[in-house]
């Protein structure tokens, strides 16, 4: 039984490329062979043929869709766990994103497939059929990224993947949105602020942190930096926040970067009979249904995610249709905060 499930999980890992590597040829090479649609030396296609066997290849769905290229559909991914990506902003931050990128690619010709967090129970990329993907703030070795780079996808990141030189982004200004949520805490009194970020390796993160450290310096602050589980959600904020209170007493403003995390937060004050903002002002990144929902609403940015997605979609179809865009990344527009009940 074991050696069947072991047989099933590698059909399922082996790719096009996989075969390519070990019959010495190229991925072109083995999807002519394997689909007939184009000559290929009898010996060569018959090496090729036994390769796949021995691997247990399984032709997928994306495979089927670059042969015939005629998907005429593009994914939208993101690595960040349903208990930040759903629950009660109805997947918030990617829907938004998503309704603008539908939009215009619907103006293209395309669709957008909303693809699931790659999370145990999920299914795996191979069974959907694109002709590329966006990919949300990927983490550094995001398993997204590797599968798509393995189906040989092109793919566009919004926001810039760690170590991810080689694939275009959309910058997401971080540094900048964190410059405006550490000022207005700054301006509004506060003098020992609070980091609370995922602990994961994504761009956002390290740029924040890298702010904030310099902020607590000017300061003369001792920085109070907190890592947060992401599949924890609104509830990992909420322990956080209240770890956090027990051990520093004179903590007067929290960024609670991820807006699950911030309704945890806010929860956690009043449970420690403390006001927000009279006690500790709170701010979040992302100005969506949980910023605008909670009491008090919380501060947080307007990142501009509708010019976002419809960039990320002309860069993406730019690579579809083998166009080299001029540049590498575009920048997203300028941050604006929106200032709220919770710092003011």
């Amino acid at each position: 039984m074991k050696r069947t499930n072991g047989t099933a999980e590698r059909k399922n890992r082996t790719t096009i490329l996989d075969i390519a590597r070990r019959a010495e040829v190229a991925p072109s090479t083995v999807s002519n062979a394997l689909s007939g649609r184009r000559y290929v030396d009898p010996q060569i296609a018959e090496r090729i043929r036994k390769v796949a066997a021995e691997e247990g290849y399984v032709p997928n769905s994306i495979a089927r869709g670059l042969r015939s290229g005629k998907a005429n559909a593009i994914g939208l991914l993101s690595s960040m766990p349903f208990g930040v990506a759903g629950g009660s902003s109805r997947l918030g931050f990617m829907m938004e994103l998503a309704a603008a990128a539908a939009a215009y690619a619907l103006q293209r010709g395309l669709a957008l497939l909303l693809v699931p967090p790659m999370e145990a129970g999920r299914p795996p990329l191979q069974n959907f059929m694109l002709d590329g993907a966006l990919v949300v703030e990927p983490f550094a070795g995001d398993p997204f990224i590797q599968q798509l780079v393995d189906y040989a996808l092109p793919v566009v990141t919004i926001g810039k993947q760690p170590g991810g030189d080689d694939i275009p982004f959309i910058d997401l200004r971080s540094r900048e949105t964190a410059e405006l949520v550490f000022y207005h805490l700054i301006e509004s009194g506060a003098q020992r602020i609070a980091l609370m970020i995922g602990k994961s390796r994504r761009t956002s993160y390290i740029e924040t942190q890298v702010i904030y450290i310099e902020r607590m310096k000017q300061l003369g602050a001792l920085p109070a930096i907190v890592e947060i589980a992401e599949e924890g959600g609104e509830q990992a904020g909420y322990e956080a926040t209240r770890e956090l209170l027990a051990k520093e007493k004179n903590i007067d403003a929290i960024f609670s970067f991820v807006d699950a995390f911030a309704t945890g937060t806010c929860r956690a004050i009043r449970d420690a009979g403390l006001g927000v903002p009279e006690d500790i002002r709170v701010a979040t990144r992302y100005d969506g249904p949980r910023a605008r929902d909670n009491d008090p609403p919380i501060t947080a940015v307007d990142l501009g995610l509708s010019d976002v997605a419809e960039s990320a979609v002309k860069l993406l179809i730019d690579s579809i249709d083998g166009r080299q865009p001029g540049k590498k990344s575009l920048l997203a527009p300028p941050p604006r905060l929106v200032v709220r009940g919770s710092s003011s």
